[in-house]
């Protein structure tokens, strides 16, 4: 028999953790005051979290921390400081997307429980079979899949001992999740590290189809589709929200509560969601779940949605009954949030407090009796006291020796120690091992795991690296470059090749010299058919933007290269690619800025890569942007769409930037920058650091102009790396206007 289904609730604050326990969440997910993707959310502190974690495992509630964005060379000596802390709680899990963390919690933190964020973009199977390799237990699975899709990946998951979760209620994004960079770009506020301003959601200025924010989807909401979630074998169903407030979690929890008893108890499920519209909405969406990816998924205002949903339904006829109707559910709110606060108030996140009694005589053992609020025990030493030593028991001595239970849900409130005897000693050792026992039996017989050290990775002995070039192109006319440079030349495969996965490797077997491009998504057949290739060509070197691509390519024994858009910004991830998945060489962030590339360290005899031009992707989205831009014909997408649309627009915001939208034949749209991106300076600023030099010669329209043909452009660039100092004032003359504003700022 399938175990129940899990509800998992968002807390961005105590009082959201408090009302999601009390409206009977069985698992919360929450951030400390760093390394969390919702940095806009209040969070907790180290010493809230052992208090919450008492309260929430005393009501059967898990909790889970998110550690889940790219984490920077510089702060991992503070993440394996926290790791260390983490091992010795009882937290349930911890939410990840970096893969150098993913590596340092599987290889030096074995007892604590990993899930995948969707930050990952886990959308194939072969992520679902590279996060297994990586200790992963669970994985929260793109929002942008159907049902079908789900259902395909939490079996395959299964077999991998992976449990599936899926968010089923709160915002949707427009991009897929972990490769969004318009926040990170038009402010250096990355998504990927917690701080995205929501471009999406701002007021562009009015488009050809009349729509003032064009990139804003409604809510998610999948309240009426519970059966067929828990028919794929979903083991959680997961709640957005950790920046929503306690009455908002509170309601979302306790409806979806009753919605899995009713379904549990074989009850009639609740088909009235009218709770859910009197909390924060902007109108619901299972469109993505359906599979139905439609223009009614928009909404022309990111804005809560409660009054004009209330007057949609009840279709007041005059001003008046709309305003009468508008203080109602104002008041009935007030009144519904204090009744919330009522019952949050009776839950306590302090932690336990311990009556700690010292006695004992010389010559006899040491006796430490423990009290909690709920039981009681005693330790004895294991030797005797002795009249002489280093130091004498005294307060402050013994204070010091006990002092880490109180980093535990626990601490001591008093130290009695009237009943030992003056001038008495015993051993440091002896007070540590006291310590150890007590902590065991606090910690639910768990035993304490010392600190570890992780060692430092170093830097590579200087050698003279003579830097090669490689071009990107994804067109067949452009393929006489082959022929004409002595450049890498990497072909970029599109999002769906199902229909012409023979036609590809009809081109690849002609073109030696081409190496293989492959994008961050690739679902279902389109994934399938990508594996086709790899077979039928077995080609000998590889690029990938995505890792169950990477994870087959290396059961084939073919050599790859780490995309850009995996997000690589320390060396721990370069670690895991080569140690996990035998990566010959990775792409470095085009987020970061100078001094964040040069803290990172490569592993021998592996390869770093850089994009020095190249037009900048914002973002890449399974939903059609051209119904609230231009205005197309079809309502909805249909394969149709996606093999054969080819078109492309633009939007402007109200501070006079464009975004420029894209549609290629068989590729998802995209968002590209309004210039592209050009950094020159990295060449001479890291010398012997980089391996290749990558430039990006696709046929993407922007703002920037290019004054000359690809080939001249490629010799240009080459000059570049032969440190002609004439180069870089020739390419910015053919080449602009252009932007390195990342590699200035970072993140």
């Amino acid at each position: 028999m399938k175990s129940k289904i899990e509800l998992l609730a968002p807390g961005g604050d105590i009082d959201s953790i408090k009302a999601a326990i009390v409206a009977g969440a069985d698992a919360v997910y929450c951030g400390l005051d760093r390394f969390n993707a919702r940095n806009r959310a209040m969070n907790i502190s180290f010493e809230d979290l052992q208090g919450i974690l008492r309260l929430a495992h005393k009501n059967d509630c898990q909790v889970f921390l998110t550690l889940n964005i790219i984490i920077l060379e510089h702060e991992i000596p503070a993440l394996i400081e926290l790791l260390n802390k983490l091992v010795n709680t009882n937290i349930d899990g911890i939410i990840v997307q970096d893969l150098g963390l993913l590596y340092i919690l599987s290889k030096y933190f074995k007892s604590l429980k990993i899930h995948a964020s969707t930050q990952l973009t886990t959308h194939n199977e072969g992520q679902i079979q590279f996060l297994s390799k990586l200790s992963v237990g669970r994985v929260n699975l793109s929002r942008e899949l159907n049902i079908h899709e789900i259902k395909a990946l939490t079996t395959i998951a299964t077999e991998n001992n992976i449990l599936t979760e899926v968010f089923v209620h709160g915002s949707y994004c427009i991009s897929f999740s972990g490769i969004c960079y318009i926040s990170s770009v038009q402010s250096g506020n990355s998504g990927n590290r917690g701080r995205c301003s929501q471009p999406c959601r701002d007021k562009y200025i009015t488009t050809t189809a009349s729509k003032n924010y064009p990139l804003n989807l409604k809510d998610n909401s999948a309240f009426f589709d519970l059966k067929v979630l828990a028919d794929a074998g979903v083991h959680s169903l997961k709640i957005e929200g950790r920046i929503k407030k306690f009455d908002y979690i509170y309601t979302v929890v306790n409806s979806w509560k009753k919605q899995i008893q009713r379904f549990y108890n074989k009850d009639k499920l609740n088909n009235d969601n009218s709770d859910l519209y009197k909390v924060f909405n902007r109108d619901f969406s299972n469109s993505f779940l359906k599979g139905d990816i439609n223009k009614a998924m928009f909404i022309d205002n990111p804005r809560d949605n409660s009054i004009k949903h209330l007057s949609d339904v009840n279709n007041y006829s005059t001003s008046e009954e709309l305003e009468q109707a508008h203080l109602k559910l104002y008041k009935e709110k007030e009144e519904f949030k204090t009744s919330v606060e009522d019952k949050i108030k009776q839950l306590n996140i302090e932690k336990a407090p311990l009556i700690i009694s010292i006695s004992g005589e010389c010559g006899k053992a040491l006796k430490v009796s423990v009290k909690t609020p709920d039981t009681s025990f005693d330790i004895f030493s294991e030797l005797n006291l002795a009249d002489k030593g280093t130091e004498a028991l005294n307060r402050k001595m013994v204070l010091k020796r006990l002092k880490a239970i109180n980093d535990t849900e626990y601490y001591i409130e008093k130290l009695e120690l009237e009943n030992i005897q003056t001038d008495v000693f015993i051993p440091f050792k002896e007070l540590t091992s006291i310590k150890n026992r007590i902590l065991f039996i606090l910690n639910d017989s768990k035993e304490i795991i010392e600190p570890v050290k992780i060692p430092i990775t170093k830097k590579p002995n200087k050698v003279k690296i003579k830097p090669t070039l490689s071009v990107l192109i994804s067109s067949k006319k452009d393929l006489y470059l082959c022929n004409e440079t002595s450049a890498d030349i990497y072909f970029q495969f599109p999002n769906s090749f199902k229909n012409g996965c023979s036609e590809f490797v009809d081109l690849f077997i002609k073109n030696k010299k081409l190496i293989p491009w492959f994008p961050s998504v690739l679902i279902g057949e389109d994934y399938n058919a990508a594996l086709d290739f790899l077979k039928q060509v077995r080609p000998k070197l590889i690029v990938s933007n995505n890792t169950g691509i990477a994870y087959e390519a290396n059961k084939l024994g073919i050599s790859w290269i780490a995309g850009p858009y995996l997000n690589i910004v320390n060396s721990y991830s370069l670690l895991c690619l080569k140690e996990k998945l035998n990566c010959s060489g990775s792409f470095i962030s085009n987020e970061i800025n100078k001094i964040q590339i040069k803290q990172i360290n490569c592993p021998e005899d592996f390869k770093l890569y850089y994009s020095i031009y190249h037009p900048i992707v914002l973002m890449t989205s399974r939903q059609c942007l051209f119904h609230q831009v231009t205005g197309c014909e079809k309502n909805k997408i249909d394969d149709n769409c996606i093999q054969d649309c080819e078109k492309s627009s633009s939007i402007t915001d109200l501070k006079k930037n464009t975004l420029y939208i894209e549609k290629s034949k068989a590729n998802y749209h995209n968002i590209y920058n309004e210039t592209n991106f050009l950094n020159t300076d990295i060449v001479t600023d890291m010398p012997d650091v980089f391996s290749n030099f990558f430039i990006d010669l696709r046929d993407i329209k922007t703002e920037t102009k290019i004054e000359t043909n690809k080939l001249e452009i490629i010799n240009l660039f080459e000059n570049l790396l032969n440190e002609n100092h004439e180069s870089k004032r020739e390419i910015k003359q053919v080449i602009y206007p252009t932007t390195m504003s990342q590699y200035r700022k970072g993140i």
